[in-house]
């Protein structure tokens, strides 16, 4: 049976799985403290994310003459994700039950990995993922909240300053990642608020091949995805047998 292919970003790690949230609960003043670690700001935010409701995601990145860009608002267990690079565009709706995926023709074959055939049986519907299938599981894990925990990086390597934005004293965490097969060695930077709600604000990746800027807002706002219609509805089994 062949599997969706998730898109995957030449500067960001997105990942399909979650990282593990720190089992206890922070003291909020460790990551305020006079001189903090990277490993006490990581923990702390980890906590403050592991106990919002949803956020706002926006992705933007450029490569040459190439952009592609995200939208996500996501909860625990649903939310919405867009993605368009060109003339590519998919849409990706997650809720307890079902993942729903619908697209365009480029958008189904280039970034999802579906042939032709397979796009035309889909056509304009949306293809269903019932919950505990794997289907399901790699493609919810980037359209809820689990995705904030999978970007952020791990205490080793990791440095933290404080420094001041819009007049706001925030973290800076700087760290490398590691060039791989397919995407090559890049530096990033991720902006976290200082005090109280240590929350990611702003990660920016830079690589030789170009930048990519994430930006994360409207922590807590309601988020209600909509389903597509039954009659749009078309199952992962009819589509790949």
């Amino acid at each position: 049976m062949n599997r969706l292919r998730r898109y995957r970003l030449d500067l960001i790690s997105i990942a399909l799985c979650t990282l593990a949230v720190a089992a206890a609960t922070p003291l909020v003043a460790q990551a305020a403290a006079a001189n903090p670690t990277a490993s006490s700001v990581l923990k702390a935010t980890k906590a403050v994310v592991a106990k919002e409701s949803s956020v706002h995601v926006s992705h933007v990145s450029t490569s040459g003459s190439s952009t592609t860009s995200i939208v996500a608002d996501v909860t625990k267990t649903s939310g919405t994700e867009t993605i368009k690079s060109g003339s590519e565009d998919v849409t990706i709706i997650v809720t307890p039950t079902y993942v729903y995926l619908r697209g365009n023709s480029a958008g189904l074959t280039s970034l999802m990995g579906l042939t032709a055939a397979q796009q035309k049986k889909v056509g304009a519907d949306s293809i269903s993922m019932k919950a505990g299938t794997t289907p399901y599981s790699e493609l919810a894990a980037s359209a809820t909240i689990s995705l904030v925990d999978a970007v952020m990086p791990s205490a080793a390597g990791t440095t933290v300053s404080t420094a001041k934005v819009d007049n706001k004293k925030v973290y800076e965490l700087k760290w490398t990642i590691k060039a791989t097969s397919t995407a090559p060695k890049a530096a990033s930077e991720m902006t976290v608020s200082f005090g109280t709600s240590s929350l990611p604000v702003k990660e920016i990746i830079t690589a030789k091949t170009g930048v990519a800027t994430t930006t994360f807002t409207k922590w807590g706002e309601r988020v209600l995805p909509v389903t597509p219609s039954a009659s749009s509805i078309v199952t992962y089994a009819k589509i790949f047998g």
